[in-house]
Order: structure tokens, then sequence, then C-alpha cells
């Protein structure tokens, strides 16, 4: 089973718009979806609209939602140095959670990283996950 952690921009998108390829992620099976509060916190900042807000409140539910690092937090510096501050407690949160993979749409920052794996995690976008298990859901 995926251990797969959500960064906030793919919980904002999910929540955005009541129909959207992102919500294929709550429905598929074998997948554990993981986030902290740090990132549903940032989520819902960036939220707008009551619907969005319960939307997200949703997701979030049938979620495993752990205690996130506050920005700022001290790290394990050689496995975020790579990062934004703003960025670290997000990869942070998903190497403590024994996350098999993060999912983030944040190229600037995570961009170079997609296809690695850091602390035990695979840094992927959420169409590149969606795009390979397809492909292993059809035995390609």
């Amino acid at each position: 089973m995926d251990r797969v952690f959500l960064d906030a921009n793919v919980l904002f998108s999910a929540a955005y718009a009541p129909e959207n390829c992102f919500l294929e992620l709550w429905q598929r099976k074998g997948i554990r979806l993981l986030s902290s509060e740090y990132a549903v916190q940032e989520a819902e900042r960036n939220l707008t609209g009551v619907a969005c807000l319960k939307r997200l409140k949703r997701l979030a539910a049938v979620m495993e939602i752990l205690p996130g690092y506050a920005a700022g937090a001290p790290l394990d510096a050689p496995l975020v140095a790579c990062l934004p501050e703003k960025d670290r407690p997000i990869l942070a949160a998903a190497i403590d959670a024994r996350a098999t993979l993060l999912l983030t749409g944040d190229r600037r920052h995570f961009g170079e990283l997609y296809g690695k794996r850091i602390g035990g995690v695979l840094i992927q976008s959420p169409a590149q996950y969606l795009h390979n298990k397809s492909k292993r859901r059809k035995g390609v």
C-alpha cells in the first residue's frame, strides 16, 4: 500500500473545484493519504469561499493528518537544505510519517527533486503518480 503524503498545493487544488483530477487520489484503492496540520492550514489560508473550505474539511477528514513542523523549526538539514524554509516542513513531515511518496505540484521548489528519493520518500507530481498508477493497473 502506498503511503502518499500530500503537499498543501495538492490539497488546495483538490478542494478548489468540485470536480478535478486530484480527487482521483481519494478514490484509488491501495493508497493511504497523509498530510500535516501545516499543509492543511496553508491550503485553508489560500482558499476562498465556504464551499472550498467545506470540501477541504471533507477531504482532510478521510486522511491521516499528522502534527506538522512549524516554519523555522529545526529540521535535519542535509535532507531538506535544498528547499526554501517554508517548504522544509512538508518534506520533513513526509519523512517522519514514513510516507512512500510526497506529491507536490510545486515545480519551482520541488521540481529538481521529482523522481528522487529523500529520506525514503519518492517525490513526484500528482500527474506523474496518477500516470504511473494507471500504467501499473493496465499492466504496461
